[in-house]
């Protein structure tokens, strides 16, 4: 089961391939305020990723959490 696992995720890593993730309204706002000489959407796509990496954090945060309460109520 683990090197099933293990090998999608080798899979996912070494054919990954760059996206955009933008709506076409977006991206046409963000394409004319470019050319115009504006800076709004330099950050788009980073802010994007960075808003669907937080439930991920939350997860992660969530599960250490759970963990070290188990592991100090065994303890005693």
């Amino acid at each position: 089961m683990m090197n099933k696992i293990n090998l999608i995720f080798l899979l996912l890593i070494f054919f990954a391939i760059k996206l955009n993730a933008q709506c076409a309204m977006c991206k046409a706002a963000v394409e004319a305020n470019l050319k115009d000489g504006g800076n709004a959407g330099a950050g788009l796509n980073q802010g994007i990723i960075y808003l669907m990496a937080m439930p991920y954090i939350a997860m992660l945060l969530f599960g250490a959490f759970y963990y070290l309460q188990k592991r100090k109520k065994q303890t005693l």
